[in-house]
């Protein structure tokens, strides 16, 4: 895949890849990602908006050089601005590749850092000797500014222009609490949201903290996902139980909303209402409860993102999106293009076999799987 490397949200060439429940593959122009959806679908998208968590500065013991990027809190509450886990990198800036960056200065547990207007406290090094718990000085409204006047966007050599925040946000961003842009939503604006609802389409939002995607350091890669704060309204936790009782797909509009969710599930598919902290890490092992199919970017193997994938489509299957992916020249990262999958109906039965909470759900799966006998065939359109 190609890299995208131009920051804009909904170009006119952005691509689609649709993978429906038998396997079988088509390419579309994203603009028609309407015709991937059903009416009664209910749309689930991740409404943060995105934090300049990129902070410069020094690491006062030593008088070096630093960046420091957040990367998790406990909650999203406003004022419960003070303490967070960040990846902290020597000197340099996203002009490096995150791989190539240097290590910071040894860190220890009472070091101060510098970070234009704000302090921060390293309290602990959390097992590795770039990621760490650190407490920042000052009332909420003192952090917040600083976050503001100081901060950017966490972002990487890809796109060789520094960012904007407003680039980052998507269309119906709400508050501030992403340290990554949940960019599955750049395929939405307001127009595409008004002609899905005249379709019979229902639209929703949940709010999730969505984390560092990257840390340029293999073994702290393999411990992402981190632990991410949520919240599910109750309006959304309603339209959820709707949308369950009559059969209707739920689509994740992003890994996020599929993390929050899940996570929310309780095991009959319904979701809990308020706050949550997601911990687990989706895959081909995870038997998913409340998400019917998603719309993402396009991932690279290897990397959690692309696991989660897993628990929609087998790794056959997989393979062959990534094949037409390369051979399509699809674009990759925060501004590339997307895929859309459906959970496949033989991992729906399976997962579902010895449950009763879903009946009708499981006989519509069953007869679509029967009727719809996969030809594995690729249509591009």
């Amino acid at each position: 895949m190609i890299a995208a490397n131009l920051p804009v949200q909904r170009s006119a060439a952005a691509k689609l890849l649709a993978v429906d429940q038998s396997g079988n593959i088509r390419h579309l122009q994203r603009a028609r990602l309407i015709e991937t959806l059903q009416p009664g679908d209910l749309i689930i998208a991740n409404d943060a908006a995105t934090l300049p968590a990129s902070l410069q500065g020094w690491h006062l013991p030593t008088g070096q050089a630093i960046e420091v990027r957040l990367a998790g809190r406990s909650s999203l509450a406003a004022d419960d601005i003070h303490q967070f886990s960040a990846i902290v990198f020597g000197a340099g800036d996203f002009h490096l590749r995150t791989e190539d960056r240097p290590s910071p200065p040894e860190l220890a547990a009472g070091d101060r850092l510098s970070l234009g207007p704000l302090l921060a406290t390293v309290q602990t090094t959390l097992n590795h000797p770039r990621l760490v718990q650190l407490c920042f000085d000052g009332s909420p409204d003192e952090i917040w500014n600083g976050l503001a006047h100081h901060g950017r966007p966490i972002q990487y050599s890809h796109v060789p222009t520094p960012l904007a925040l407003w680039d980052v946000w998507t269309s119906f961003a709400a508050a501030p609490v992403a340290f990554e842009p949940p960019s599955a939503g750049f395929a939405l604006d307001w127009r595409i949201l008004a002609s899905i609802r005249q379709k019979g389409i229902q639209f929703a939002t949940i709010t999730h903290a969505a984390g560092i995607s990257s840390t340029g350091d293999s073994e702290l890669d393999a411990r992402l996902p981190l632990d991410e704060a949520y919240f599910v309204p109750q309006t959304t936790a309603h339209a959820i139980s709707d949308a369950q009782a009559h059969n209707r797909r739920i689509v994740a509009i992003g890994t996020t909303v599929v993390r929050a969710l899940e996570d929310a599930a309780r095991s009959d598919g319904s979701v809990h209402v308020g706050n949550g902290l997601a911990t687990q890490r989706i895959d081909r092992t995870t038997w998913l409860r409340a998400v019917d199919a998603i719309l993402s970017g396009t991932h690279e193997p290897g990397t959690s993102h692309y696991d989660l994938l897993l628990a929609f489509i087998d790794g056959t299957t997989l393979r062959r999106v990534d094949q037409q992916l390369n051979t399509q020249n699809y674009r990759t990262h925060e501004f590339g293009d997307s895929i859309f999958i459906e959970r496949a109906a033989e991992k729906y039965l399976r997962q579902n076999a010895t449950s009763t909470d879903r009946p009708a759900q499981f006989e519509q799966y069953r007869d679509r799987l029967s009727e719809n006998a996969c030809d594995c065939g690729v249509n591009a359109e």
